[in-house]
């Protein structure tokens, strides 16, 4: 803690937190979630579990006049053994809805991956560290403070020169959106720099992100979450990883996709509901999982390991899907009205692939998660669109 202000100490409670569903106390602070406890106990496996608990889309929000702000948070980073260390995550710091600092967290724990196949893992604990923010505008002032969205975060406390009290409600529409690794915010540079973050801070929304990396897989606690969770707009990215888990054959697959949004309609029987089908994914377009990583080069990449003759089978791939969930949501619409569909490949199809290749053959870069938060914004926060001012 920098000695040179007299500093205020405000408790990290609920009022000032956006986009986390439920907070667990620990032994320092508070850990935001993304999915609630009871879902949490239903849980299968650790990779889940990890990825509800990095607060992709969680913000600190707050007015105050201080011109520096600190932040003490114990991160825990993921690494992969025998690769680079990735960069600490970033804090993005927003005044009036601008981004105009952001900061990192050296050490914290260590979470290593032994094995990308199994999930093993090993873990080393360290020290709480902090997000500094010093040099901001004088005046009172609206500010955001948007966790890493790809490190799990304990809050330990905020420090600013200045009191903070809670942020006027803005009256913004609450979009819930559910997805994949993409929506979490894989290879996003920083965490408004994913693109439901993009998204949603163009469209002037209220975003609470359920895109968890790896665990987008129709599962029925996270129907229950999204269906009595507070949503004016609700959208769902679905198929890619239920492809590349391998995890079920199409006569699975059609009652649960039916399954999850019946369970979301018991809470929200006439929100703008948006099924989002996936980008465009060459490696998986018309071959079925389950996806592998492939480690030659000593370059992370991925290939899917299936057999396309299976396809007649019932093999899942994203065409597949994608003709699934059409022929799904053209049925609903009879008697859901506010029931929409878009195809993922119109976010990102092949031109855009084109242009901005998958790094990895999955995961958009940094330049593809604005081409998707462009393309999102203009086909559904647009004109004419499902989440259009008025629309529903």
């Amino acid at each position: 803690m920098n000695a040179e202000h007299d500093w205020i100490t405000t408790p990290v409670i609920a009022d000032i937190l956006r986009g986390h569903l439920d907070l667990e106390a620990t032994a320092r602070g508070l850990l935001p979630h993304r999915l609630p406890a009871r879902a949490r106990r239903q849980i299968p496996d650790d990779q889940l579990a990890t990825a509800e608990a990095q607060p992709s889309g969680v913000r600190l929000v707050f007015r105050t006049r201080a011109t520096t702000i600190e932040l003490d948070t114990l991160p825990t980073k993921r690494v992969h053994r025998g690769y680079p260390a990735p960069a600490d995550g970033v804090y993005d710091l927003l005044v009036d809805g601008r981004l105009t600092a952001q900061a990192t967290v050296p050490g914290g724990n260590v979470r290593t991956i032994t094995d990308m196949v199994t999930r093993s893992f090993e873990l080393v604990e360290g020290p709480v560290g902090t997000a500094r923010f010093a040099g901001l505008p004088a005046g009172d002032k609206d500010v955001e403070i948007w966790l890493p969205h790809n490190e799990v975060t304990e809050l330990v406390a905020l420090r600013t020169d200045a009191p903070v009290e809670r942020a006027p409600d803005a009256g913004r529409r609450v979009w819930l959106h559910h997805g994949s690794s993409i929506s979490h915010g894989s290879n996003a540079a920083h965490p408004t720099a994913t693109w439901p973050a993009l998204a949603a801070v163009r469209a002037g929304v209220e975003l609470v992100n359920l895109g968890f990396g790896g665990g987008a897989l129709l599962d029925p606690f996270t129907a229950r979450t999204m269906r009595d969770a507070p949503a004016d707009l609700i959208s769902l990215k679905i198929g890619i990883n239920v492809v590349n888990a391998d995890a079920m054959r199409l006569r699975a697959f059609t009652p649960a996709v039916h399954g999850f949004l019946d369970t979301i309609r018991e809470g929200h029987p006439t929100t703008p509901l948006l099924v989002v089908s996936p980008i465009l994914c060459p490696v998986q377009e018309d071959t079925p999982g389950p996806l592998m990583p492939d480690l030659d080069g000593g370059t992370l990449r991925f290939k899917a390991t299936g057999d396309p003759a299976e396809r007649a089978a019932g093999r899942l791939t994203l065409n597949v899907i994608r003709d699934e969930l059409t022929r799904i949501v053209k049925q609903r619409t009879a008697d859901d009205p506010n029931l929409h569909y878009l195809d993922g490949r119109d976010l990102y199809g092949e031109r855009d692939y084109a242009e901005f290749p998958l790094p990895d053959e999955v995961h958009p870069d940094p330049a593809g998660h604005r081409r998707i938060a462009d393309n999102f914004g203009r086909l559904v926060f647009g004109d004419g669109g499902p989440f259009a001012p008025g629309a529903g």
